[in-house]
């Protein structure tokens, strides 16, 4: 049986000082949920929350039904993975993922089955008997998950687990935790800074600020449909491009709006009147240098040029003195000062009032 997690207009506060302002989320059962957001926006907190560590100031936190602000940490049938592995040096990887089940009195008998199914999901079934000295990093990191699995947890909660790790490691780390919720099943809850990790992980991704729920949704619906500048510019890499922009008409099916030197028309209505200042948004990648592909967005000078092999980034200036980056597929050869004119897809563009929500 798999499990949900009910958070109920939860706050924490240190002191007169609130960080977490009225939480309202659910988790299904079964649920892949990452938490995402700067640093300082309360991800970190909230994991603390549920998993007991911190103490919830106000509102309530259930699981499967059960109210459990009050009941210790080790009765919540949650297993944690740190960003730290926090492995006991002078044990052998194998003592590393018994020693929680010795703890709490299991038998031998017992202990031995879960250390070796933990082991050969996370393949590290050579290394049992070695010491973390002897491991690499992405080998630390799985014993530390394999000391989670072994608990048999009906919840598992990640804070930041790939952080320590390299850019190669990190990729292949993040293959095998989405590998091990299919092939589990249980909920997870996962902490990040890095909207990567959640677009690829997540079947539901939290998008917090400054200790409020900015945006809940799967991956493509907060890419697609960001419901305000803040959640538009933190999902997508590289980040979504805004310009300032005229709402210079509207009405209930189209508006015309003047940004970059160049009047766009778009087929919908905007929730604002003539003559308002708005910011329009629009991603790197859904820019074409394509005459004919859609609406012209303007001319502008090529700063800065990078090659990735699969896509080629350039950093534009408009005439107006604001910044574009583009993102065009396959390698193209373009050079630094020239001048490129860059249309744009309608229905792939965001309007934002001033307040930052969606127009």
């Amino acid at each position: 049986m798999t499990t949900s997690v009910v958070l109920q207009k939860v706050v924490k506060a240190y002191g007169d000082i609130e960080v977490v302002h009225g939480i309202d989320l659910t988790i299904d059962p079964g649920e892949f949920v990452v938490f995402v957001g700067p640093s300082g926006c309360g991800k970190s907190t909230l994991l603390r929350m549920i998993a007991g560590l911190e103490p919830i100031t106000g509102g309530d936190l259930v699981i499967d039904g059960e109210r459990m602000n009050d009941v210790p940490p080790a009765k919540r049938g949650i297993a944690m993975v740190f960003q730290s592995y926090a492995l006991y040096p002078h044990m052998s990887v194998y003592k590393n993922l018994a020693f929680g089940l010795e703890t709490a009195g299991l038998k031998k008998a017992e202990i031995e089955p879960r250390v070796q199914r933990a082991a050969e999901i996370l393949q590290i079934v050579p290394l049992l008997g070695r010491k973390p000295r002897a491991l690499s990093g992405g080998q630390r990191q799985r014993v530390a998950i394999g000391r989670a699995i072994v608990r048999e947890p009906r919840l598992f909660l990640f804070d930041e687990p790939l952080s320590n790790l390299d850019a190669e490691l990190r990729v292949q780390m993040r293959v095998e935790i989405a590998k091990l919720h299919n092939d589990l099943g249980n909920t997870m809850v996962y902490v990040t800074h890095d909207q990567v990790e959640a677009m690829t992980m997540a079947d539901k991704i939290v998008v917090l600020n400054s200790g409020n729920i900015e945006q809940v949704g799967t991956p493509l619906d907060l890419y697609n449909n960001p419901r305000n500048q803040f959640v538009a510019g933190f999902i997508g890499s590289p980040k979504m491009n805004f310009l300032t922009a005229q709402l210079k008409s509207v009405d209930s099916k189209s508006a015309l709006v003047h940004t970059g030197g160049h009047d766009l028309g778009l087929n919908r209505a905007v929730a604002a009147k003539a003559g308002d200042t708005l910011t329009f948004g629009v991603r790197p990648e859904h820019i074409t240098l394509n005459e004919g592909s859609g609406l012209k967005l303007g001319d502008m000078r090529v700063d800065l040029v990078e090659q990735l092999g699969g896509a080629t980034l350039l950093y534009t200036t408009l005439p107006d003195g604001q910044s574009l980056a583009i993102s065009l597929e396959g390698q193209r050869s373009v050079a630094l000062g020239s001048e490129v004119t860059a249309y744009v897809d309608p229905d792939r563009c965001h309007l934002f009032d001033g307040t930052g929500a969606a127009a």
